[in-house]
């Protein structure tokens, strides 16, 4: 049994600079994260094991630290990344709103353009998880879900900044 979450936007931007968004430090400080949130980017090696690090910090001073490892790189057409929660040192740690998160979640994003917009897949499978980390991973979708709607929401803002 996998569990897993897909999240399906389109967004009104050429495919290239959709993938640029979601792979250059410069894009990324402008829209990746909660709302609300602001991004310091520690690190961005975009190749096969390369590490993005970065902390989150939130208006009441919350900081959460975040890792990917990139697995694949197909510009502007696939991006396969390990997302993990990390310490400042980008040491693996356990998601601070619940122990039984899974330690690892490897994302597979396709970028498709029809007609000047894109449509990002995004599928999320948890990395050899626990049964309980199955169970809470499976009760999350829609929290997740509605994360990432506020997320893709900045995104879609920001390209249509760019883009006009």
């Amino acid at each position: 049994m996998s569990a897993k979450i897909e999240i399906i936007r389109t967004f009104d931007a050429p495919r290239n600079l959709v993938f640029k968004a979601f792979t250059e430090k410069e894009h990324l400080l402008n829209w990746w994260g909660p709302k609300g949130w602001t991004i310091d980017v520690t690190k961005l090696e975009l190749r096969p094991d390369g590490v993005f690090h970065y902390s989150q910090k939130s208006q009441d001073g919350l900081v959460m630290w975040g890792k990917f490892v990139y697995n694949e790189i197909e510009p502007p057409e696939k991006l396969v990344y390990t997302n993990s929660f990390s310490d400042e040192e980008g040491n693996i740690v356990r998601a601070p709103f619940n122990a039984n998160w899974p330690l690892e979640i490897q994302n597979v994003l396709t970028f498709i353009e029809d007609d000047g917009k894109t449509t990002l897949t995004m599928i999320g499978v948890p990395v050899s998880p626990t049964e309980e980390e199955i169970k809470t991973f499976e009760e999350s979708q829609e929290m997740v879900q509605k994360g990432f709607e506020g997320t893709f929401e900045q995104l879609a803002d920001y390209l249509s900044k760019l883009h006009s």
